[in-house]
Formats: C-alpha cells, structure tokens, sequence
C-alpha cells in the first residue's frame, strides 16, 4: 500500500510540474522535478525494503494471483494489492519491444508495443484508470515503473534523453541468455 500511495504521489507532483512548465512557470517546475526525484528515491527504498522483508519472512514479493479475489477497490481508489499485473511481467517485453524498435525509441512507441504484445497477461483492472490521473490506464504506469527497475538494474539505459527509452548492451545479453542475468 505504501508503494502504491508513493507512486499516486509522484503522479500527482508530474502533473503539477508539467503544468508549471506550460504555465512557464520554470522554477515551479524545477521544484516539483526536485521533489519528484526525491519521492522516485524514496519509492525505490521502500521497494528495496518490500523484497528484503519477504526474504526474510520467507514470503513471496507479490502476493499468490487469486487471493485477492473479490477484493474491492478502497476509498483512495488504490487498487489492492495482487490484482494488477506485477512489474516483473513487464520486464521481458519492453527490452524485445526495445529490439523491434531498433534498440530506442520514444517512451509512447514503447509502450504502444508492449500492450500489443502483453494482450494475453494484461488483466481487466490493468486497463482501468489510474486514480491519480484518469486519462491514463494502470498497465501504462506499471509499465514505466518496469521501466525504472530496469535501468536500475543495468537493462535499459538511463542517461538517453527524456522521453527516450533504449535498451543497454546487459539488456541486449539478458534476452539472449534467455532472461538470466
């Protein structure tokens, strides 16, 4: 729930600076860059921490497909947790749709790809929109959460230009190898 709530967050500060940069307003907008990096920083720890308690309660990260069934949506309009498509799904198909594309390509053609190519594991509520911002559904925003986490992990560049997403050579070994790092 707290990763969840982190995440609404950091939508919530994208919005408010990308309306401060067409407001022109620049040093609104560099502050609600600033605190959206320092809520992606928080985020990531958090997610760190997540993993090092199932580790060590002998958990699984995701809770088991099915045990949320009939679980309802709370007042917040989160989404509970073990409903949506976990990140890790995701991962595969970004770094092939980064190949097909010709190793980089805009986060939107990206993106685009990967729907077509998840069709058959996205779920129902992966379609549904977001709380925090209605005009985009769930499966769009995991999507670039995956995107995050690759990055972090040596799969996908991090230093391309805004808005470029593009596959690093450890990607490109990661989908030859099968998926094993």
């Amino acid at each position: 729930m707290l990763l969840e709530e982190i995440e609404a967050e950091i939508d919530l500060v994208t919005r408010i600076g990308a309306r401060a940069m067409e407001g022109r307003d620049f040093d609104g907008a560099s502050e609600a860059l600033q605190r959206a990096g320092q809520l992606t920083g928080f985020r990531d720890r958090a997610d760190a921490l997540q993993r090092e308690w199932a580790s060590l309660a002998g958990e699984p990260a995701e809770e088991e497909e099915g045990e949320e069934e009939g679980a309802t949506r709370r007042d917040l309009g989160r989404l509970r947790r073990g409903l949506r498509t976990p990140e890790p799904a995701y991962y595969r198909p970004i770094l092939e749709a980064l190949v097909e594309l010709g190793g980089r390509a805009s986060m939107a053609q990206v993106l685009e790809n990967v729907g077509q190519h998840m069709q058959g594991v996205l779920r129902d509520v992966d379609f549904q929109p977001l709380a925090s911002d209605p005009d985009r559904p769930r499966w769009r925003n995991t999507g670039q959460w995956a995107r995050n986490r690759l990055v972090k992990e040596g799969l996908m560049r991090g230093d391309s230009p805004h808005g470029v997403w593009e596959i690093s050579d450890a990607g490109r070994r990661y989908l030859e190898s099968g998926g094993r790092a």
